[in-house]
């Protein structure tokens, strides 16, 4: 079984000019049988807006600024959930019954392993969700993303697939990787 993955994440058509950075992520089934996600950025411009560190805790909103984010639903179901992990160590948890429907329900996630890196050109940020955070499934979609955010307010988008139209991570064409007993592999919705 493919207990790892690399993928290169592709800028949304309507990203801004200044935004030209490589985004990669390696996706790992942890022995535990959580999963953790190396989201690797390189070519920083110098006036990227990264959040400043606070103590690690939940967070809404963090799609706002500069952050990473995972989205995982299970083979057959509409349902999924979706996971934002900030530099600045927060993080936001949300389970959706269908596309952009929030269930009636929160589900009770453990607190994700954050940790941040950054030199001159690259930065690194490394979030691994514990077994019990991922829903519970023989074959999980995934869908992985990044947004970038410099001076200014503007942003910018990164994913393993763009739907046609606008940024939208939440819609299922964007689930395009599979974690099944074979392990790690391209799939579509459903």
């Amino acid at each position: 079984m493919a207990q790892s993955v690399h993928v290169k994440l592709a800028g949304h058509h309507a990203n801004p000019a200044r935004f030209h950075q490589q985004v990669d992520a390696t996706l790992t089934l942890t022995a535990t049988g959580g999963l953790q996600i190396v989201y690797a950025i390189q070519g920083l411009n110098l006036d990227l807006r990264i959040p400043t560190v606070h103590v690690p805790a939940p967070a809404d909103a963090l799609w706002k600024t500069s952050c990473c984010e995972v989205f995982l639903g299970s083979v057959g179901q509409t349902g999924y959930r979706e996971f934002n992990f900030s530099p600045s160590g927060q993080w936001a948890t949300y389970e959706f019954s269908d596309t952009r429907q929030r269930a009636p329900h929160a589900f009770d996630c453990p607190a994700p392993g954050i940790s941040f890196e950054r030199s001159e050109d690259r930065m690194q940020l490394t979030a691994t969700l514990p077994k019990q955070a991922l829903p519970k499934a023989d074959t999980l979609r995934i869908a992985v993303s990044t947004i970038l955010e410099i001076e200014g307010g503007n942003l910018a988008y990164w994913a393993l697939a763009h739907p046609p139209g606008k940024p939208d991570f939440h819609q299922h064409a964007g689930f395009v990787l599979s974690l099944g007993a074979v392990g790690f592999r391209p799939s579509q919705w459903p």
